[in-house]
């Protein structure tokens, strides 16, 4: 069964995953390029774990590193809220370069260094934040795409992300692409009250190349739930006629294998930059 044409916009998938990428930059010089998104997991074995004094430690890193460091244009961590694991935890950081992601890190060490100039205080604060999180972690690497609909994260309660995969057709093109994307996200997401943020994701670098991630800001739960039928609402409203919608349809769904999944993470508003 194909996707929820309602629930999600199209991308391109006719061209190579490196293609899509440059265009994806040149086409988001406003805005951030790059989208590094970090798994974490808890030590679930941390017998002192307070969510209190948790969220106290990493704002303090936050107000010492991440808040000072000019080379991350955003960031944000989320909390599980209905996942397969419920141990993850996401960060995210968001660039206006490749070449800035490794330069961030880079300026990020000099500032825990500013931020902890005592060597015992430093190793010591960085074994308490350590103590939270389990050894394992993923990273991966996304380009954006137009079409965003930006909003202030942290008056945002819940994020949405469904991650969806190219079908990659022969006769796909750039073009019908940026036509079928631009009137979908101006007709629906654009004009659905419910959806204060939206952020489109393609494959940079990382674990699945075929990877399209779309990321909604939501205010509750609540309003996720209406959210698919406000799409469809809005949707119906745009293609009136049936054969239009159905001629639309077909050419959006070639991109797609049909595969999806669905993740729902809780804003932490006091670590959004």
């Amino acid at each position: 069964m194909r996707r929820n044409i309602y629930l999600i916009t199209v991308v391109l998938a006719g061209l190579l995953a490196t293609t899509l990428t440059v265009a994806a930059q040149e086409e988001t010089q406003e805005g951030p390029a790059f989208v590094t998104v970090s798994t974490w997991h808890w030590n679930m074995d941390y017998e002192d774990f307070d969510m209190d004094t948790w969220k106290a430690v990493e704002k303090e890193y936050y107000d010492k590193v991440t808040a000072k460091n000019e080379l991350i244009m955003g960031s944000g961590v989320y909390l599980h809220h209905f996942t397969p694991d419920n141990s993850e935890l996401l960060r995210v950081n968001s660039f206006a370069s490749w070449e800035d992601i490794d330069k961030a890190t880079e300026r990020s060490n000099v500032l825990i260094r500013e931020g902890w100039p005592d060597e015992a205080a430093r190793e010591a604060f960085m074994q308490k934040r350590n103590a939270y999180y389990s050894d394992m972690h993923s990273d991966e690497i996304y380009a954006t795409l137009p079409n965003r609909k930006a909003t202030n994260i942290a008056e945002a309660g819940i994020l949405y992300i469904r991650r969806n995969h190219f079908a990659f057709p022969e006769e796909g093109s750039m073009e019908e692409f940026s036509s079928l994307e631009k009137e979908y996200v101006d007709n629906v997401f654009r004009k659905n009250e419910l959806i204060k943020g939206y952020y489109p994701l393609v494959h940079a670098w990382g674990s699945d190349r075929t990877d399209f991630v779309e990321a909604f800001l939501l205010d509750s739960m609540e309003n996720l739930e209406k959210l698919s039928d406000r799409n469809r609402e809005l949707y119906r409203a745009h293609w009136a006629d049936e054969s239009a919608r159905k001629e639309r349809e077909k050419k959006a769904g070639k991109y797609f294998t049909g595969v999806h999944g669905d993740y729902i993470y809780d804003v932490v508003s006091e670590l959004v930059k």
